[in-house]
């Protein structure tokens, strides 16, 4: 099996509104406008684990009505930009905002503002930095209207992290090493952050340009393990979704630039706390918890085998296992509080990954089958889709089911 990029956030790059903003374990549009492309119109779908609203957005563009969840309020925010309408009017004024914040983002200001992200020099050069400052400032004026507001937003994460000396080269971001070496072509720092806004602000709103059919699509902010205290409503006939993977890979550790600039953060301690909060959430104080973690038998997971598993993970790293053994324990809770929203004969279908610990398989993909049968589910099917990028060993899948009528 292939690793077939096409069904990875790579594929969303170049797809309009998909590609306003990255998030690395983001899944393929291509796979979910197939999976969309299977509801009818009296279909009210849902996405537990929102992420950057693929399923929402592919949703809203195939008129279909969609409601999803997340625990981190700047992915519900960026969901629905990306799944708002804008008018004509709307795009030229964020046109001209962007225009007369550029001409003037050199001038001195006494109201320039940086977040409060730790070691910051390492993130941007001070002479970018203060560009930024002074841009933003004037882009995230209270005095625009919201929608204006929203696409000059999505305009500045995703130039600041294209300023940024960071590298996506690996299966998340990391810094990268500035050197001292002279380009054969020196480039102001203003000339620079001009050109990339420019860039990325014809690629938005152009992109906002599209019309959307008159679909009923929202994004909430809440815990998917409590779903019925965050949505409005329930009767829910289908589920596409893809829920973080028990990897220890930190979602908010690549957002975290942007929830500070945006203002959604103010500390580390934050970030660790939100992702604490989160299914398989590691960032910061969330490890330290893990060790805090008490085990409940009110969610046992019905895996032959599963206990063993977590043992023999636990033999190597305590923390790894306590890791596992929460992740699938949470992940039982929210499918139970899923029942509770569906209708009946709902189909679900959850795109998951598997894992590898040391020498022990982490079959994924057969545990969440397993949780879904003793839940009540039936028409169970797990279908490997793609190998991934990292190990041999390691594959994507869609865990299919549905409820009785």
């Amino acid at each position: 099996m292939s690793r077939k990029d096409h069904l990875t956030f790579r594929a969303n790059r170049s797809q309009g509104r998909h590609g306003w903003l990255r998030l690395t374990p983001a899944y393929s549009v291509h796979l979910v406008e197939e999976l969309v492309a299977q509801c009818g119109p009296e279909e009210l779908v849902l996405d537990p684990f929102c992420g950057t609203g693929t399923t929402a957005l592919v949703c809203a563009q195939a008129g279909v009505r969609c409601h999803t969840v997340d625990i981190n309020p700047f992915l519900v925010w960026l969901t629905n930009a990306k799944c708002a309408s804008y008018s004509a009017s709307d795009i030229k004024a964020a046109r001209d905002v962007l225009a007369a914040a550029l001409n003037a983002m050199g001038q001195s200001s006494d109201h320039s503002w940086l977040p409060a992200i730790k070691d910051i020099s390492k993130w941007w050069e001070a002479d970018t930095l203060s560009l930024l400052s002074n841009l933003f400032v004037q882009l995230d004026h209270p005095s625009l209207a919201a929608p204006v507001r929203d696409l000059l937003k999505v305009i500045f994460c995703r130039s600041v992290i294209e300023l940024a000396s960071v590298s996506f080269g690996h299966q998340s971001m990391s810094f990268t090493r500035r050197t001292s070496t002279a380009a054969l072509v020196q480039i102001a720092p203003e000339q620079r952050v001009s050109a990339t806004f420019q860039r990325i602000a014809a690629e938005v709103l152009n992109s906002a340009k599209e019309p959307l059919p008159d679909a009923a699509i929202a994004a909430f902010t809440g815990d998917a393990r409590t779903l019925a205290e965050v949505l409005p409503q329930t009767g829910y006939t289908r589920v596409i979704t893809s829920p973080p993977y028990p990897n220890r890979m930190s979602y908010i550790r690549e957002l975290r630039p942007y929830m500070y600039w945006l203002g959604y953060l103010t500390s580390g301690r934050q970030a660790g706390e939100l992702d604490w909060q989160a299914i398989g959430g590691t960032w910061g104080c969330a490890t330290s918890n893990l060790m805090k973690w008490q085990h409940s038998d009110c969610y046992p997971v019905p895996y032959d085998g599963f206990h063993a598993l977590v043992a023999t993970v636990t033999e190597r790293s305590r923390v790894l296992g306590v890791y596992i053994d929460k992740y699938f324990h949470d992940v039982v809770e929210h499918i139970a509080s899923l029942k509770q929203v569906l209708s009946p004969g709902a189909k679900v279908f959850y795109v998951v990954g598997n894992s590898k610990f040391y020498d022990v398989l982490l079959p994924t993909q057969d545990i969440y089958a397993a949780i879904f049968a003793a839940q009540g589910f039936g028409d169970i099917c797990v279908t490997p889709i793609r190998k991934r990028t990292s190990k041999k060993e390691l594959f994507e899948y869609i865990v299919s089911a549905s409820l009785p009528d």
